[in-house]
C-alpha cells in the first residue's frame, strides 16, 4: 500500500503525491472541440451574477437584506399576507430556501409569520411593521444599484437588454420549487 507524503518545493509550495515520488509530467491538454468557456453564455451569466449579488450586498449595506430577502419584501409589499409557498413560487424558491429567508427577516422582525385561521398547517407571511418602516429605503438603495449595475451601457441598450432578458427567462422552464410532490414511475 502506497504511503501518501507530503514535500516543500522550493517556493514553499506542498505537494501530496500517493507514493511519495512528485509527478514531473506535465498533463495533457484535453480538446474541447472549439469549446471557449469564456464565451459560453452560462459562465457569463454566472459571472455577471456573481458581481451584481456582490455589488448589492456592498450597496444594500450591512443591515440591508440580500437580494432574495429584497424581493420577499418587495412581494408582500405589493401583494400583502401570502401563503409561504405561494411567496417562495412567487420568487422562484424552493421550499426549503423561502423557509430559511423568512426565517432570517422574521428574526430581524422585517416579516411577520401567522398560521392560516382555516388550515393550520399552512404558514402566512406579511411585511411587518419594521418591514413596512425600512423597505422605502431599501428600495432607493435598491434603484441605485440597478443604476451602478448597468452603468457601462448606453440609456438606449438598457431597455432592449431587459427585453432579451424577459424572452429569454420566459423561454426557460420554471425551476421546480417543490410545490407539487414528484411523480412515482
Amino acid at each position: 500500500m502506497d504511503r501518501a507524503e507530503e514535500s516543500e518545493d522550493g517556493l514553499g509550495r506542498h505537494h501530496r503525491t500517493a507514493s511519495g515520488q512528485a509527478d514531473s509530467a506535465t498533463p495533457e491538454p484535453v480538446d474541447l472541440a472549439g469549446y471557449v468557456l469564456d464565451e459560453q453564455f452560462g459562465f457569463l451569466l454566472r459571472q455577471m451574477q456573481q458581481r451584481y449579488v456582490a455589488m448589492f450586498v456592498e450597496m444594500m449595506g450591512a443591515d440591508g437584506p440580500t437580494p432574495p430577502q429584497f424581493a420577499v419584501l418587495c412581494r408582500l409589499a405589493v401583494d400583502g399576507r401570502i401563503s409561504q409557498n405561494q411567496l417562495g413560487r412567487m420568487t422562484a424558491m424552493d421550499p426549503a430556501t423561502i423557509r430559511g429567508v423568512v426565517t432570517r427577516l422574521a428574526e430581524r422582525g422585517l416579516v411577520e409569520r401567522l398560521h392560516d385561521p382555516g388550515d393550520k398547517r399552512r404558514v402566512l407571511v406579511q411585511l411587518g411593521q419594521r418591514g413596512r418602516e425600512l423597505l422605502p429605503g431599501y428600495v432607493e438603495r435598491a434603484k441605485a444599484i440597478t443604476i451602478a449595475a448597468l452603468d457601462p451601457m448606453a440609456e438606449p441598450e438598457v431597455e432592449p437588454l431587459l427585453d432579451v432578458m424577459r424572452r429569454l427567462l420566459s423561454g426557460f422552464k420554471p425551476p421546480d420549487t417543490g410545490s407539487a410532490p414528484p411523480r412515482r414511475p
